[in-house]
């Protein structure tokens, strides 16, 4: 993954910290300069690029496996494969929770309960594992500023109040909770594509974007040509780089998106004329 920071390939951290200073931080940074450059900036030979290039090459490109080998990995992982919810029916229809590992879209019309069911997903996950949880912390994305951090603790109070019984335990949970107010497509990206070094500083076990869709329907206006084109190339690179982060370190993440309506359309479309 393109994203992938150098730091994580192998490269040693004076060399790391010269391409730095170029702004040369991720495997795309590197692979999008030529050799010449690259002899350039690092004071190597022709030859040393050259390993180098390849060195971080594998390091960003996806491994071939088979189906059985992915099956056999994730049957021998000692961490759950599920986040449960704590709702037993909805635990059962997704077999298990919010699986780990990949991207669970949660839709709904306005108002049906997508950020509070994401808020309770934040409590969850930082909840110890002989509860159920993660034990770890969560980022979350806000893109509509409807966030709550007094939702939090009333969810996190009511839902378990054995254990939320000290202010202290409600303290430490709200801090795991990581909030970033990401108003445009462009700081949600480079929020997302920046997450790498923060999951594995921080020890994040829950990415939450809420709303993926939102921000993009406020910029790309799908009537005029391109932007669908553009929109679309922007949601894949979103997807691509939340793909990458589930599954190379495990965590599950979860995007909400609203569901629109022909007559909520309709409505937004009588508003803007």
């Amino acid at each position: 993954m393109g994203s992938k920071k150098l730091r994580r390939v192998g490269l040693s951290p004076e060399l790391c910290d010269r391409l730095n200073r170029h702004q040369i931080v991720t495997c795309k940074d590197f692979l999008c300069l030529s050799p010449l450059e690259l002899m350039k900036i690092t004071g190597l030979s022709y030859r040393g690029v050259h390993e180098l290039l390849c060195v971080v090459s594998r390091a960003c490109a996806p491994q071939m496996q088979t189906a059985y080998e992915i099956k056999a990995q994730r049957s021998a992982a000692l961490s759950p494969a599920f986040l449960s919810t704590s709702l037993s029916a909805l635990d059962e229809a997704l077999r298990g929770g919010v699986a780990r590992g990949s991207i669970t879209e949660i839709t709904g019309p306005p108002g049906s309960g997508k950020t509070q069911f994401c808020i309770m997903m934040s409590v969850l996950a930082t909840l110890p594992t002989d509860m159920g949880g993660l034990e770890g912390a969560v980022v979350y994305i806000d893109t509509e500023s409807a966030f709550s951090a007094d939702r939090l603790i009333e969810i996190a109070e009511s839902r378990f109040p054995r254990y939320f019984n000290t202010e202290e335990k409600l303290l430490l949970t709200s801090s795991k909770v990581h909030l970033y107010r990401e108003l445009s497509c462009d700081e949600v990206l480079q929020r997302i594509e920046s997450l790498e070094e923060e999951i594995i500083s921080k020890g994040v076990k829950l990415v939450i974007i809420d709303s993926v869709a939102s921000v993009v329907r406020k910029e790309f206006d799908t009537q005029l040509q391109g932007n669908m084109r553009e929109r679309n190339k922007l949601l894949a690179r979103e997807a691509a780089a939340l793909k990458y982060l589930a599954e190379e370190f495990s965590i599950p993440v979860a995007v909400t998106c609203a569901v629109m309506v022909l007559e909520d359309i309709a409505q937004a479309a009588a508003g803007c004329s």
